[in-house]
Parts: structure tokens; C-alpha cells; sequence
């Protein structure tokens, strides 16, 4: 291996960067972290829940999406509501690879008072896979990786010519290497929060220390760390649907840190400058969620079935197309003819409109 990484550099977790330039960033960041919190202190509970709700679905969705893994979001959203109490009008059945992310995620941004350890890391990779298979393959769980089929590496490319983007340090200094890292990550520091959180990210996911899932584990310890100098408040804003909006400048920018010096300015701008990115769109987020709960308030004096409130929370959310009678019947698991029935009579409520007609006759929410 000719080239030199960063874990080769001499004292290479002695993190070197300008802070001069980075204040601005850390400024605006903080900034937009107490516009956050300002919306948040006028709204109510349950709008508060809902909106924690629907920034951990997105979390969770978006952080297995950076994989190349898609979760159902109904699935994790109704995974979460019966784990936090929130009402949702109509709960899915959940299979346990989303249970056990759905867990990861929980214990990262709820339980901040307890410190970060291996045995914990174990139990969220663990958590992550439930059967002991990433795929088709079978791979080491809640244990550190052994290098037994050789190095660490970040392929891409085909079997004949593949391109090698990065190589993690060997398995056997993992140990100490990890030891290192989670007495840093435990040390109460007096820098700003939000460079630990971007070195963070780095530090692992340069360690690479398990044979697979080091990216979401890598985010739930940024998210581990946002929610404890957040005095575990609700998950407002989700780095990781940030991060995968902007999926190849995420894989490119890591590619070259790390093979780069210890000098990191570049990447925690980076990684800043998107933190602040999620904020905005959270900013849109909460917009949504005061207009759903206006609605149930509008509603709440209707008397509804269990398969009219399902379907109205999914038009709330990101419904795909339009809502027909079929599309309500193979929601609800329920006849053509009892669908028509629950249309009409949230028609008649003028809770929803007709529009269309024929077999383009379709439903909307009447604003």
C-alpha cells in the first residue's frame, strides 16, 4: 500500500484545523439551531411528538438509504409511534430489521446520560443485524472486525478492475484504536459541539471497525452527540436525510480526507455547512406537521374508523399519486364496496372532495 492515509499520518488523532475560518459556519449553525428551538418552545405536545416523529422516520429511512438499504417509512414510522406513545391513526406490522434500527436509534438520542462504550456499540450493531447476515452474506456481529478475508477496503468497480477508495487501519490495533476513540467521545470537552460531532463522524468511520453497517453506526454516534449537547430534546432536524440528498459529495469528500493529512478544516466545513442544510428543511418540516395537526383538530369532532383515520394520516404524509377507491381498498385491506362507503361518508364530512369522474374519479383533502 503506497499511499498514505490519514490513520498512517504520525499522532494522526491529534485533529488539526482553523478555527478562525470556521467561525462563520459554527455562527450561522447556532444560529439556526436556536431559530429551531424558538419554533419549538411555542408549539404544543402533540405537535412537538409529531414532529420528532417524522424527523426520526426520515432519519432512519434516509441513514439505510446512504447503504443502499430501503425501509419501509410507514413500517419504522409505525415502529417508533408504539415505542414513544404517538398517536398516528393506524399502526403497521414490523418486521425486525426495522425493529432493531428503530432500537439503535432510540437508545442514541434518548439514553445521552449513559456513556458510549463498546458493549453498547455491539448491541447497536447487533441490533442492525438481527440474523447475523448482511445480505446473502454471513458476517461477524456485535464483534470487531478480523481482517481473516483481508484488509478493510472501500471498493468500487468491477471484480476484474476494481478501484480501491480507501483502506482502514489493520484489525489488530482495533482494540487500542477504539479504547481512544470512546475516551475521547466520553471526555467532556470545551470546544464547539459541532466540530466534535464532524471529527466524530471522521474518526470512525476511519476506524471502519465493524464488517458492516460502520455508516449508520457512524450517524447514530453524530446523532448520540447532537441530542447530549442538545439536552436530549426532541430529533428536530436529521443529518443523515441531509447527507443523503448529497450522497457523492459525502462519499468524495470522506475519499479524499482520508487520504489526506491530519489538517480537517475542509471536512468539518463540510459537514457544517449541511448540518445547517438539515435545519432548513426542518424549518419546511414543522411547516407540515402545524398544518396536519390543524386538520386532526378540525377533525377531532368526527367520528372516524380505524381505516379512515389510516388512510388520512397517509394523504397527510407523503401519499404517491392520487387517492381512488382502489387504492383506499387495497390500503385498508377492505372491499371495493366498503371502501366507496368510507369515501363517501368523508365526503359527506367534507373532510375529503371528489374530483374527476368515471374511472378517473379520485379524493383529495378539501384544504
Amino acid at each position: 500500500m503506497n499511499e498514505k492515509y490519514i490513520w498512517q499520518q504520525k499522532n494522526w488523532t491529534t485533529w488539526n484545523y482553523d478555527l478562525t475560518a470556521l467561525l462563520p459556519l459554527l455562527n450561522q449553525a447556532h444560529y439556526q439551531q436556536g431559530r429551531l428551538f424558538g419554533r419549538l418552545w411555542d408549539i404544543g405536545f402533540e405537535e412537538l411528538a409529531q414532529l420528532g416523529l417524522q424527523s426520526l422516520t426520515y432519519s432512519i429511512v434516509k441513514s439505510s438509504e446512504i447503504e443502499g438499504e430501503w425501509l419501509n417509512p410507514q413500517s419504522v414510522r409505525s415502529s417508533l409511534a408504539r415505542r414513544l406513545g404517538v398517536e398516528i391513526g393506524g399502526l403497521l406490522p414490523v418486521d425486525r430489521a426495522v425493529e432493531g434500527v428503530v432500537e439503535m436509534t432510540l437508545d442514541a438520542t434518548t439514553n445521552v446520560d449513559t456513556p458510549l462504550t463498546l458493549e453498547r456499540l455491539f448491541a447497536w450493531h447487533a441490533a442492525l443485524f438481527p440474523t447475523g447476515y448482511s445480505g446473502m452474506s454471513k458476517i461477524n456481529v456485535a464483534a470487531l472486525r478480523d481482517d481473516k478475508q483481508g484488509a478493510m477496503q472501500v471498493i468500487s468497480g468491477n471484480m476484474g478492475k476494481p478501484k480501491i477508495h480507501f483502506e482502514a487501519p489493520p484489525a489488530e490495533t482495533l482494540d487500542v484504536e477504539m479504547q481512544r476513540f470512546l475516551a475521547w467521545i466520553n471526555r467532556e470537552e470545551k470546544g464547539d459541539p459541532f466540530i466534535k460531532v464532524a471529527i466524530a463522524h471522521l474518526w470512525f468511520l476511519t476506524l471502519h471497525p465493524f464488517e458492516d453497517g460502520n455508516g449508520r453506526i457512524a450517524r447514530a454516534i453524530a446523532d448520540f452527540l447532537l441530542a447530549k449537547t442538545e439536552k436530549n430534546a426532541p430529533r428536530f432536524y436529521s443529518l443523515s436525510a441531509q447527507i443523503q440528498k448529497v450522497r457523492s459529495d459525502y462519499y468524495e469528500i470522506l475519499e479524499n480526507t482520508q487520504k489526506g493529512f491530519t489538517n480537517i478544516t475542509t471536512w468539518i466545513a463540510w459537514f457544517i455547512q449541511n448540518m445547517i442544510e438539515a435545519m432548513h428543511a426542518t424549518q419546511e418540516t414543522l411547516d407540515q406537521v402545524l398544518a396536519k395537526h390543524r386538520y386532526w383538530q378540525k377533525w377531532r369532532k368526527f367520528d372516524l374508523n380505524e381505516r379512515q383515520r389510516k388512510v388520512l394520516n397517509r394523504l397527510l404524509d407523503d401519499f404517491e399519486g392520487n387517492l381512488t377507491n382502489k387504492k383506499y381498498a387495497a390500503l385498508t385491506k377492505v372491499s371495493r364496496d366498503t371502501a366507496l362507503r368510507d369515501l363517501t361518508d368523508l365526503v359527506a364530512k367534507n373532510i375529503l372532495r371528489a374530483s374527476g369522474g368515471g374511472r378517473s374519479l379520485y379524493y383529495e383533502i378539501v384544504p
